[in-house]
Parts: structure tokens; C-alpha cells; sequence
């Protein structure tokens, strides 16, 4: 409370500040009493600019935060190792060194008539030792060369950042420094060919055109004033013109730091969404496979009493014959067709089986 008080607006309110554009941004200035009060409520103004002392600098640093966007961490050494032993070749080479190394520890049943050379079995690990130590200098010497290339890159990139300066008034003198150092209330002097190193207002515009692509992806330059449009956004390019910027945001909260902010965020919500998608995935198929089992399982039965009832109401059919009794003349007969039924009973019996097994394969 007693910063806000100090600087009369809050780091939540110049963030939604920066939310507008055009007219709609001229009208919320205008609720703030114009660029000039919003520069006298940020302790600056447009021929001073910030008297430069290092403790004033300190504190809206630690208030408003600084002009930097801390860097991804790089990859461990130990990252590195194990992105390279990802590769496909060399996870059949493991795969290959392993098997081999199985099979020379591998010793069969010795038989009489067989004669096993002492030699040859005690070298036939090398073959997989050799992969193996094959394998792990290939993987080193990439994640070595992967770590220094990572590692000069970043030098360079901190040394391309270094020596980036920017024209600034403070204490009523324009001086360079470097874009690191800019904090919000600096006055900016913006011209032809500048790439704005962070948020701000325009306060005087001499036909200032600026190329908004780089984040809103419009070819078209826009023109800006303090009657037209006057937020200019960090990592556009100036194209035409030049003027005086109030900076009101800077490194993370500046519309480019929150969108490199989001995007990191974003990325690390893909890999757990992924995760995620995963997992449910597998549990789904899991969940499939148990009800189609369990469907197999509720219908197998069914149909196998089915099949069962209809064989089992054709028995009658044939085990008629043996219930009826066999005629006075026709004994030998009635007793020869008592077999011949028999031996059909028996036959249709087979066949049953047979149908109520086929029944079962085919279910199953």
C-alpha cells in the first residue's frame, strides 16, 4: 500500500492499462487524467524524466518488477545423456549388447562326445561388452557436444543483450543505457529503425508509425499519438517518425513478457494434458476390454443353454423307440429295430455334442 501511495498507480492498474487500444485506450488515459498526470502519479515527467538515483531505481525495480524475462533453465548434462540414448539405434544396440551378454554367461548341459573350447567360452562376453562401451562413448560424446553448444549460445545471447542500449532522459540529460536497466517512469526516446524494449504511452509523436506484427500479426503500420493510439507495445519495430514514450511496463509484465509467460505455460500444460490424455486412454481400453469380456462372458452362457434346450428337446425323438414296447409277432423285429434305434439314438447323440460344441466355438 504505502509503494502505491507512493507512486499514486498500481502495477495492476497500468497492466490493465496496457489491455487497450485506439480509442478505447484514449479513454481510459483520459479516466486517468491524461499521459501527463499518469507521468506525475509515476514521480517523472517529460523534460526531467527520473533524477537517475540508485535507490529510487532499486525500489521500482522491486515494485514494478525489472526489464529482464528470466531465461529457460538449460538441460542438465544428465538430460542431455538421456535425450541421446533415446535413439533408435542405440536402443537396439542395448538391446543386442544385453542379449549377448546373457547368452556368453549361458552355459548348456556338457555331454561326453561334445569337446567345448575353455577359450572361446571365456571371450564370448567382449562381443557385448563391446557394444555396450560403444554405446556409452556415442552417447557421451553427444550430450557433450549438445551441452557446449547450449552453453555458447547462451553466452552469445547474453552478450547480444549486453550490448543493447536504448536513449532514455534521466535528470534532464539523455543518456544510453542498456535495456536491462530501463524501469517504469523512464522517458524513452524512440526513432526510425528502434526495436521498443518495453511498454509504454506516447507522450509526443512527430508521425510515428510502428510495425505491430510481431504480436498482433497486422502487416499494416499503425499510427501512433496521444489522440490516436497512444500504447506502443514492447518488441515492435519503430518504422517512421520519432517521439517521447512513458514506459509503464517492463520484463514480465510487459504484453510481450506475458505472452512469452503464457507460452511457457502453455507448453508445460500440453505435456501434462498429454499425460493426462494418455493415461485415460489406457484406462479406457482397459474398461473396454473388461466389458467385452464380461459381454462374452453374460452371452456364452445364453446361447449355450440354447443350443442345449433345443438338442435336449430332440432326445425324446430318438429315445422314443426305446419306450415303446416291443409287439407278440414281431418280436425279432420289434428287438432288430430296438437296435437299429439304439444305434441312431447313440448316433444322435454324438451329433448333439458335436452342434453344442460348434455352438461354443463359435461364441467364443
Amino acid at each position: 500500500m504505502a509503494a502505491a501511495s507512493r507512486y499514486g498507480l498500481s502495477l495492476k492498474q497500468l497492466r490493465e492499462l496496457m489491455e487497450h487500444r485506439g480509442r478505447d485506450g484514449v479513454g481510459r488515459i483520459a479516466e486517468y487524467g491524461g499521459v501527463q498526470e499518469i507521468a506525475r502519479k509515476l514521480n517523472t515527467t517529460e523534460q526531467t524524466g527520473l533524477l537517475g538515483e540508485r535507490s529510487d531505481l532499486e525500489h521500482r525495480r522491486d515494485y514494478f518488477g525489472s526489464n529482464t524475462i528470466p531465461p529457460k533453465p538449460p538441460k542438465t548434462f544428465l538430460a542431455l545423456v538421456w535425450e541421446a540414448l533415446q535413439d533408435v539405434t542405440l536402443i537396439i544396440l542395448q538391446i543386442a549388447a544385453a542379449v549377448s551378454l546373457a547368452l556368453s554367461f549361458y552355459k548348456p548341459p556338457k555331454e561326453d562326445e561334445e569337446v567345448i573350447d575353455e577359450g572361446q567360452s571365456h571371450a564370448d562376453w567382449i562381443e557385448g561388452v563391446a557394444i555396450l562401451l560403444a554405446v556409452t562413448i556415442v552417447v557421451f560424446v553427444t550430450a557433450f557436444n549438445d551441452w557446449s553448444k547450449e552453453k555458447q549460445f547462451r553466452g552469445l545471447q547474453d552478450r547480444i543483450e549486453g550490448e543493447q542500449t536504448f536513449s532514455v532522459i534521466r535528470n534532464s540529460t539523455t543518456v544510453q543505457i542498456q535495456v536491462g536497466e530501463i524501469v517504469v517512469g523512464d522517458i524513452l526516446l524512440v526513432k526510425y529503425g528502434d526495436l521498443l524494449p518495453a511498454d509504454g504511452l506516447v507522450i509526443q509523436s512527430n508521425d510515428l508509425k510502428v510495425d505491430e506484427s510481431s504480436l498482433t500479426g497486422e502487416s499494416d503500420m499503425v499510427n501512433k499519438g496521444v489522440a490516436v493510439d497512444p500504447m506502443v507495445l514492447s518488441g515492435t519495430h519503430v518504422m517512421e517518425g520519432s517521439g517521447k514514450v512513458l514506459v509503464t511496463a517492463v520484463g514480465v509484465n510487459s504484453q510481450a513478457g506475458i505472452i512469452f509467460t503464457l507460452l511457457g505455460a502453455a507448453a508445460d500444460e500440453v505435456k501434462s494434458e498429454e499425460k493426462k490424455q494418455k493415461k485415460l486412454e489406457k484406462k479406457n481400453k482397459g474398461r473396454d476390454t473388461n466389458q467385452n469380456k464380461s459381454a462374452e462372458l453374460d452371452n456364452a452362457p445364453q446361447s449355450d443353454t440354447n443350443v442345449e434346450e433345443g438338442v435336449g428337446n430332440s432326445h425324446p425323438s430318438h429315445a422314443l423307440p426305446n419306450s415303446s414296447p416291443g409287439g407278440g409277432g414281431g418280436g425279432g423285429a420289434s428287438q432288430l429295430g430296438g437296435s437299429e434305434d439304439d444305434e441312431e439314438g447313440a448316433g444322435g447323440d454324438m451329433d448333439g455334442e458335436k452342434s453344442v460344441l460348434q455352438a461354443k466355438l463359435t461364441n467364443l
